[in-house]
């Protein structure tokens, strides 16, 4: 298995082969294109962040205490998922 520093310079060399010779890079995956990296879903994540925060004010709002502190929790669990997922995504493209 390979740590992540070796990782990092294997994607690195494998970027730089696909911009020197893309001909030899289509020959050796028989014509098939890589896949493309896999991107989070990050925009879906902000989104539901901000409407259970929106749900959880208009609760507060309304008088219902129990059912605002629950959404509340429910909405900083997402945005601290989101914020784990960006922070590793930076640290392994860098």
């Amino acid at each position: 298995m390979l740590s992540r520093e070796d990782n990092r310079r294997l994607a690195e060399l494998e970027r730089q082969l696909r911009h020197d010779d893309p001909d030899f890079c289509a020959r050796m995956t028989g014509g098939m294109a890589s896949p493309a990296p896999r991107r989070g879903p990050t925009l879906s994540l902000i989104i539901t962040a901000i409407v259970i925060w929106a749900a959880a004010i208009t609760l507060a709002v309304l008088g219902w205490w129990i059912a605002a502190v629950v959404a509340a929790v429910c909405a900083t669990t997402v945005a601290s998922v989101l914020t784990f997922r960006l922070v590793r995504r930076r640290a392994d493209s860098t």
